[in-house]
């Protein structure tokens, strides 16, 4: 067993010797393996309300058409989703700042990207526009190689990072969204680029060269341009550039003095300046900061400052004219209760961690569910220690201390960031794991210098574990975490992590086996969101027909696949309610709509309201249990008019 298990190490040795000798050919591997996690099943999960924004917008349409306070037909519905050939970038830009809290870049070349894909039963490509996304993702491999080679002038590193990134299920997440935040990402890593070289010059007692500091700039003005939430990326930056700058120049300067000689005392050198006899006193330079070389330092970093912040700025009209708190009610805390104290925290690390690791918890198998969240905290209590010890390595190292230092920092301050949101503004950021791509990228790096120095360990155990069992070589240690990673990345190309947050598909299959009469499904209209809403609906809704009519993207038609034949889909309507009607008129509406229609019907009511304490003539409440469904909370009922 010993020979065997030293042949074993032997060829991992010889494994990662050969592959780091070529490096090119290791990165292109890990690019083909994030390639084909992020396109497998590209267009399998159904699209939710913010791809329809992203959908609708790119398009250079609007949600506006969709007619309020009556019943309409599935393809008015989705009439927003059709490519219209007359629609340019000026419908982009004016549609989306006008109707949207978001910023144009992406949209602008989504609309590009989208005119090279075919329509699907005459609306937009579903799976054209989430490979833009993809694409960005892909890129992202190479690019945190070459940061990691440069934060930390180690091949290694860079490799453990693309390896990391390519199956990390936060970033296969966001790649098959049709969202922006993959492009965000890459000038996430861009602007951290910029931030370690001028770390570089600083360690190297260098000014900011003035052509970095427009780089920086313009990295840090498209990001904005692509996700106003880069602005708590470029705060970080900034709070961390200067912490460094400022300790290290403190330290230099009281190295500076003979400690044992001199007294500590505070001297103001703009009034005192004449009274310094003794040269060994240690002059402490606040409010008169660290002299010449401290501002030496930090010159041309004011260009970023300000060029940043009117780089942000230049889109402050725009957002407060198309910005709308409606949008955002949804990560507002309306009161202090318990739960909204410590949610954050648990919605925080949950985004954290799943950024490595998420086996299977959302399976629909209650028993596979509990075993993976069981393997999931195990494997959380061995590797918790090992990182902790490999970054206590780090900062021990002066060759990576300050690169280190920079990226926990963006971490830290990001997380202060969002619990700042949250707990003074009352802004629930992290209800959101997407708005996480703020120091994705830092965590990545990180995690993958802590790794590189596990590495060439020779034993590793965790302190919590200490088991026979659990200990084994650094080499073994980083291809075992490589490789939950892979299955994490595996669990949500399979739509069992990171599962949307509306599943339209689910509540169609409900609809589609309860309801075998005509349906209508009604709504409160606020936003656009509720729109998406029911587009996620009447999308599913289509997709059926279509399959059932001549079968699409390839599938083979059989009884199989079609299953039973949806009798509704040739007589379904909608209605989005406008919710600024007062609820005893919401209700006349939808009385005075239902009497028009045939009868009998099935009224379903989706998100309607928090109660559903609905009262509506010739309508019978379904008292029968119903699943939950992600995203949709739905009432059923059953309406016989007799005199019709």
């Amino acid at each position: 067993m010993r020979k065997f298990n030293q042949k074993i190490n032997r060829k991992i040795v010889n494994f990662w010797r050969r592959s780091l000798q070529s490096q090119w050919l290791l990165l292109l591997v890990w690019t083909a393996i994030a390639t084909c996690l992020r396109l497998t099943n590209l267009a399998s999960k159904p699209p939710w309300t913010d791809e329809f924004s992203t959908l609708v917008f790119s398009l250079g349409n609007n949600f506006q058409d969709v007619p309020l306070n009556r019943a309409i037909a599935p393809e008015i519905l989705l009439q927003p989703l059709q490519p219209d050939p007359n629609a340019g970038i000026r419908n982009v830009v004016h549609n989306l700042l006008t109707h949207s809290n978001h910023p144009p870049v992406y949209f602008i070349l989504s609309h590009w990207w989208l005119k090279l894909f075919p329509s699907e039963g005459g609306l937009v490509s579903l799976w054209g526009g989430r490979s833009l996304s993809v694409i960005f993702s892909i890129f992202s491999i190479p690019a945190i190689y070459g940061l990691g080679r440069l934060a930390f002038r180690s091949r290694l590193v860079g490799q453990l990072a693309a390896a990391i990134i390519a199956v990390s299920p936060y970033s296969i997440y966001l790649a098959q969204e049709a969202r922006h935040y993959s492009l965000a990402i890459l000038f996430v890593i861009a602007s951290l680029s910029c931030l370690i070289i001028s770390i570089h010059c600083f360690e190297k007692s260098k000014s900011l060269p003035i052509y970095l500091a427009f780089t920086w700039v313009f990295f840090n003005s498209l990001g904005i341009a692509v996700h106003y939430f880069f602005s708590i990326t470029i705060c970080a930056e900034i709070i961390v550039l200067i912490s460094i700058i400022s300790v290290s120049v403190t330290k230099k300067y009281r190295s500076s003095f003979n400690k044992k000689n001199s007294s500590w005392k505070i001297i103001f050198p703009q009034k005192n300046a004449a009274k310094v006899e003794n040269k060994n006193q240690l002059i402490l330079l606040y409010p008169y900061i660290l002299s010449l070389d401290w501002i030496k330092s930090i010159a041309n970093f004011y260009i970023v400052i300000f060029g940043s912040l009117a780089g942000g700025l230049v889109w402050l009209p725009f957002w407060n004219n198309g910005y709308s708190s409606e949008l955002t009610e949804w990560i507002s805390i309306s009161n202090s209760s318990l739960k909204n104290l410590l949610s954050p925290i648990f919605q925080f690390l949950a985004t954290n961690i799943t950024m490595l690791f998420l086996l299977p918890i959302e399976s629909p198998k209650f028993a596979i569910a509990i075993i993976c969240f069981v393997v999931m905290i195990l494997f959380l209590i061995w590797i918790f220690p090992l990182l902790l010890r490999g970054i206590n390595i780090c900062l021990k190292n002066p060759d990576i201390r300050l690169s280190t230092i920079a990226f926990r920092g963006v971490i830290l301050v990001s997380g202060l960031l969002f619990f700042g949101f949250t707990y003074i503004l009352g802004i629930d950021l992290t209800r959101g794991a997407r708005y996480s791509f703020v120091y994705f990228p830092a965590m990545i790096i990180l995690v993958a210098a802590i790794l590189a120095q596990i590495f060439n360990t020779k034993s590793v155990k965790s302190k919590f574990l200490n088991l026979s069992i659990f200990i084994t070589t650094g080499k073994k240690t980083v291809i075992l975490i490589w490789l939950i990673a892979l299955l994490s990345g595996l669990t949500v190309v399979s739509n069992l992590g990171y599962q949307k947050y509306y599943r339209p598909d689910l509540l169609v299959s409900l609809i589609q086996k309860v309801s075998d009469k005509p349906v209508l499904i009604a709504t409160l209209h606020q936003t656009h969101v509720e729109t998406g809403e029911l587009m996620g609906i009447a999308w599913n809704m289509k997709k059926i027909r279509d399959l059932k009519d001549g079968c699409i993207d390839g599938v083979i038609c059989n009884e199989k696949t079609l299953g039973t034949k949806p009798k509704y889909l040739s007589s379904i309507k909608f209605i989005l309610v406008d919710r600024k009607l007062d609820k005893e008129n919401q209700i006349k509406l939808l009385q005075q709509t239902l009497n028009k229609l045939e009868s009998p019907l099935d009224l379903w009511l989706v998100n309607f309201s928090s109660d559903f304490n609905v009262s509506l003539e010739n309508c019978q409440v379904d008292r029968g249990e119903f699943p939950l469904i992600d995203g949709y909370e739905y009432q059923l009922y059953h309406c016989h008019f007799l005199d019709k």
